[in-house]
């Protein structure tokens, strides 16, 4: 797949998988730049914690609190202020989003420690970063490069421990309600009181659950953006308060207006890259998709 926005040229190639991770709550796609992405491109929050495996060219980014990283990342779901891709350089990289509840079985406690930050993957993983991408860089195709990448999740993922059983319907049961649950009906389902359903949540996912409700809530509300629907629908439908509450939200998130927000090149690309939304109704204002490409077995087929 290509991505070209406003007409600037392929700013893109993206790999996407054929098949499903074997680790549910994991998804994967590959990133080739060519060298005219834009900088200070914004990178928009989401409900998972993402890995950027760097095994070509250069990334750096700059944090909500103004510290530079560069290389392979580790950055946490909903991290807090408008983060900035300061540097991006003909890169090749394959990203890989992780549910909350997958990082931290597949990363361990160190994932629930992120907090609103970005790390250095090495500061995470050590040297297990580097060989991770040394053999992403040795490998001939996307196709081998996705199928290493889940083998290694789901042997991180076998051997862990796994969160509290609470935790997880927690979290699943936000996703599932759009993040329009409340926490208080949530914790008494559970048989758990407000403050140990914070408590456990908070300690294993590095969220606290209101904060990551609001998250899943402006992720589902920011994608009906760009699939076209207008915002008052989208605040009335979504569980906002009104349409000036959806546009807190957003601008928080993403430092633009729900009207301005359609045009980002990674929300423009998440329903090929990762399967969000659904819907294929994209409105002429967004960012076009123009080809793709889906790997299985050794061979690229186009598609779409």
């Amino acid at each position: 797949m290509r991505s070209d926005v406003a007409g600037r040229g392929v700013l893109w190639d993206i790999a996407c998988p054929r098949q499903s991770s074997r680790v549910p709550g994991v998804t994967m796609a590959g990133f080739g730049d060519r060298g005219i992405t834009p900088p200070d491109l914004r990178l928009i929050p989401h409900p998972a914690v993402t890995l950027v495996l760097v095994f070509g060219g250069t990334i750096a980014l700059q944090d909500p609190a103004g510290r530079q990283r560069r290389g392979s990342l580790a950055i946490a779901p909903g991290f807090g202020e408008v983060l900035h891709a300061l540097r991006v350089e003909a890169f090749d990289c394959l990203q890989v989003r992780l549910s909350p509840v997958v990082a931290h079985a597949v990363l361990g406690p160190a994932a629930a420690e992120l907090g609103n930050s970005v790390v250095a993957l090495d500061d995470l993983l050590g040297r297990a970063a580097t060989r991770l991408c040394e053999q992403l860089d040795e490998l001939p195709s996307w196709s081998d490069r996705f199928a290493w990448t889940d083998a290694w999740l789901a042997r991180q993922y076998a051997t862990a421990a796994p969160v509290y059983p609470e935790v997880a319907w927690a979290w699943h049961r936000m996703v599932a309600g759009r993040g329009m649950d409340r926490i208080e009906e949530l914790a008494a389902e559970l048989g758990w009181s407000r403050k140990r359903l914070w408590s456990r949540f908070q300690s294993q996912l590095g969220l606290p659950p209101k904060r990551a409700a609001k998250l899943i809530r402006f992720d589902h509300a920011v994608h009906s953006l760009v699939a076209g629907r207008l915002p008052a629908a989208v605040a009335a439908e979504g569980g906002y308060t009104d349409q000036s509450h959806l546009h807190r939200d957003v601008m928080a998130y993403t430092g633009l207006t729900p009207a301005t927000v359609v045009n980002e090149p990674f929300l423009a690309v998440d329903d090929i890259a990762w399967g969000w939304p659904r819907s294929s109704h994209r409105p002429d204002r967004s960012p076009r998709v123009v080809q793709r490409r889906a790997f299985s077995g050794t061979s690229p087929k186009i598609v779409g």
